[in-house]
């Protein structure tokens, strides 16, 4: 089954370090919008990238102490968006969150399908 249409994408932009409720911030993020079942969110992290803030944020391959930049990228109708808003207010500390309209192609394979 192939859907198509407008929709809002958010584009998340934080530290790898950043954390809610003791977990990373982007598993809040991934979490509340399969809460909310919000059609999809992906976890992308940077190579190298800064912010309002200046500081160069960066992975390093041979260390485990990094703050690698981070973004999650969420795409759904403008409602479901506006219902993640809120959260989002209350979570990202430093960051910056865009969004912009986008057409969207979506295929389903299986209907009702969900993993756990």
């Amino acid at each position: 089954m192939k859907l198509s249409g407008k929709a809002k994408m958010l584009r998340i932009h934080f530290g790898e370090n950043d954390k809610w409720n003791n977990k990373p911030l982007y598993r809040a993020i991934v979490e509340k919008c399969r809460e909310l079942d919000i059609a999809g969110a992906t976890v992308l992290r940077g190579i190298e990238g800064y912010g309002a803030s200046t500081l160069i944020r960066k992975a390093h391959r041979l260390s485990f102490s990094h703050d690698a930049p981070v973004m999650v990228s969420v795409i759904d109708s403008e409602e479901k968006i506006q219902k993640l808003l809120p959260f989002l207010d209350g979570v990202v500390d430093e960051g910056l969150i865009a969004m912009s309209e986008v057409e969207v192609i979506k295929y389903v394979h299986q209907e009702g399908v969900r993993s756990q």
